[in-house]
């Protein structure tokens, strides 16, 4: 693990979809800052706990079903039995992001599982969340689509759109607790092998981000580590979009 700027001791986080991915990524940073890291799986425990050995640190992993709202409501209180009280949320779990649909063929699993995960799951966990008396931070993982709807990818880019209007209404709600809710907005993240997946969308990305690259998931992270940390103490229902310069660019 390398050493980070910023200084998250004494902060217990909570991360949801943590196991793979941006949320990983997250996570470990994070506990590179110094945090107690509760990482929550739903599917991926083999992932789960290779990442809990990779980081060797204070971190714990969780396993829940945001599918289902039982599951949901329990994920706050069975996770401050590992460090105590949780001062960071981050909801990073979501689902959709790399399946297409037109918009006119949408179903209604399709439509109500997005919607259950990307935004009645971060409902339900700010909701309990906010009970807590340490309670100090969230942080909504967003989308850039949830201000320009991607082709076949609309069904997304609604319930990312929601993310959005959800940190500002939570931000507002729970302000008076000292609670802080922000989004953070990433832009098209690059993995491993995504150049051979999608050769023809990374080509135009690169062609048109001012700083012609993908964005590194490590940059999302370190924005989420500022927003947990004591820098950001006046911000609050703001969304950061990481996106290499792209949502500047002209669309005509």
């Amino acid at each position: 693990m390398n050493k980070s700027m910023l200084n998250l001791s004494g902060k217990v986080v909570l991360v949801t979809g943590g196991s793979q991915g941006l949320g990983s990524v997250i996570c470990n940073q994070l506990a590179v800052s110094g945090a107690k890291v509760i990482l929550h799986y739903n599917q991926n425990e083999k992932s789960a706990k290779n990442l809990r050995k990779e980081i060797n640190g204070n971190i714990e992993i969780i396993k829940a079903n945001l599918n289902k709202k039982s599951e949901i409501k329990k994920l706050i209180s069975k996770s401050i039995k590992f460090y105590g009280p949780i001062s960071v949320l981050v909801n990073c779990a979501a689902f959709g992001s790399k399946k297409v649909s037109e918009f006119s063929k949408v179903s209604k699993s399709l439509w109500n599982k997005t919607q259950k995960i990307n935004i009645l799951a971060p409902l339900i966990l700010i909701q309990e969340f906010s009970k807590q008396k340490k309670a100090e931070s969230v942080i909504n993982i967003s989308s850039i689509e949830s201000f320009i709807p991607a082709k076949n990818h609309e069904y997304y880019s609604i319930s990312k759109s929601a993310v959005n209007m959800l940190t500002k209404s939570a931000a507002q709600e729970f302000g008076h607790l000292g609670i802080r809710v922000n989004s953070v907005s990433p832009g098209l993240l690059y993995r491993k092998n995504i150049g051979k997946e999608w050769p023809t969308g990374i080509k135009k990305w690169q062609e048109k981000s001012p700083l012609g690259k993908l964005v590194n998931p490590q940059d999302v992270a370190n924005t989420v580590v500022f927003l947990a940390s004591e820098f950001s103490h006046s911000i609050n229902g703001e969304n950061i979009t990481v996106d290499t310069g792209m949502s500047c660019v002209q669309a005509w």
